[in-house]
């Protein structure tokens, strides 16, 4: 694999998960909560998110494996008994992590698009990579900025604790579905051990491929 998208990959990954977290702490504290901002979690300095094995070796393994490439940052702590409404910050504290991650795509894409219709050419030739292209630097993080951006905000849509989806389902279902996410909270290093073996197997890349086709093909026609 070429060094320099690697170096991009990451360089986009660990942005991509230090905006997600800080979108939970800044959610978090609007709803009343001001328990990620006071630990300096509303910040895109991913020293302030970074976990080991989640943050580093995860996105490595993944790219490795010519998969496509995601992680995970240290949770970010919320305390929902210093909210108004529990039930409703729970809900948009978690939905707040894939909605970041798909405003950074609606950005780059916004970018991608209006690069290739000031200078068509130029982005063409750019888009072969090892065209030589004045742009190819650009278009090559933009692009890696949408894909990885794509990734992360569905794979943390999954409706099982510890991701984002199990937050937005059960605070969906009212009071039973807080209760049922506090008990598959107790499983849930168990469900995220199956959801890697899931990675592993390659089994998520039927769903993440084609919906990561599906975005670039939308924004080459966009380009026209």
């Amino acid at each position: 694999m070429d060094p320099m998208i690697v170096v991009v990959q990451i360089a986009v990954i660990l942005f991509a998960i230090s905006f997600h977290e800080s979108a939970h702490a800044w959610t978090a504290l609007k709803f009343g909560d001001p328990t990620a901002r006071d630990l300096g979690r509303i910040s895109l300095n991913p020293l302030h998110h970074i976990d080991p094995f989640g943050t580093v070796l995860l996105p490595m393994i993944m790219i490795l494996m010519k998969q496509p490439p995601f992680g995970y940052a240290k949770p970010t702590p919320v305390n929902l008994r210093n909210t108004r409404n529990p039930r409703l910050a729970n809900f948009w504290v978690s939905a707040a992590g894939p909605l970041s991650n798909f405003v950074v795509v609606l950005g780059a894409a916004a970018v991608l698009i209006a690069a290739g219709r000031i200078a068509p050419e130029a982005l063409a030739r750019a888009a072969r990579r090892g065209g030589g292209g004045v742009l190819e630097p650009v278009v090559v993080i933009l692009e890696e900025t949408i894909i990885i951006n794509v990734v992360l905000g569905i794979f943390n849509l999954i409706p099982v604790p510890p991701m984002d989806g199990s937050g937005i389902l059960f605070s969906a279902l009212g009071r039973r579905g807080l209760a049922i996410e506090m008990f598959f909270h107790r499983y849930s290093f168990v469900m995220f051990i199956v959801i890697m073996l899931l990675v592993y197997s390659g089994a998520f890349s039927l769903v993440l491929g084609p919906a990561v086709h599906a975005v670039l093909s939308a924004i080459q026609a966009a380009i026209g």
